[in-house]
């Protein structure tokens, strides 16, 4: 079995208007809002959105960080090798804020347990809601679920949903790969 487009640019593109339009919606003019993409991979969608926000709604000082949670994850100390953490970047407070979290896959929810957990650190958020590029719904380990969803993935778990961006991997599109195909795919390979 080969790899499977399950988002070409175009729709991506369609995908990342709705949900800018979505958040609009909900919160006009972001006054007592932030956004935080969650490292590595959420961060790239977040700018996407954040870059349509800012270029294509005129929406301005929406505040915007990033959060790490390596050492959050219930699962950080079963690796075989070191982690590297990524940089969490947030230089304003999330006391009494809405945040929107950001990432790219919904799985089984860990990742989304551990940056509740890591955010606390920066205050008590008024509102917690999740922002996700697809949603894997049938592989949930943890109770969450995303407020904003570009689409929904029927993917067994052996296999792996793949997003690329045209800024890190030359093209946008999103993959969905066999157990055994997991690490070959078309387009630009760099280190995530």
């Amino acid at each position: 079995m080969s790899q499977k487009v399950l988002l070409n640019a175009k729709e991506i593109n369609i995908i990342l208007h709705r949900l800018a339009c979505q958040l609009i919606e909900d919160h006009p003019d972001f006054e007592n809002t932030v956004i935080i993409g969650i490292q590595p991979r959420g961060v790239f969608l977040a700018d996407r959105i954040i870059k349509l926000l800012q270029e294509e709604f005129n929406i301005k000082n929406i505040p915007y960080g990033h959060l790490d949670i390596t050492f959050y994850r219930d699962d950080f100390r079963r690796s075989d090798k070191p982690l590297e953490a990524n940089k969490t970047k947030i230089d304003f407070i999330v006391e009494d804020k809405k945040v929107i979290f950001i990432d790219d896959v919904l799985y089984t929810g860990r990742s989304i347990r551990a940056a509740l957990t890591a955010i606390q650190s920066f205050g008590r958020p008024k509102e917690i809601e999740l922002l996700t590029l697809i949603d894997r719904r049938f592989s949930r380990h943890l109770p969450i679920q995303p407020d904003y969803n570009g689409r929904q993935v029927d993917a067994i778990n052996d296999e792996k949903v793949k997003v690329h961006w045209k800024d890190i991997h030359g093209e946008d599109a999103v993959y969905l790969l066999p157990k055994e195909n997991n690490t070959a795919i078309s387009g630009k390979q760099k280190k995530e």
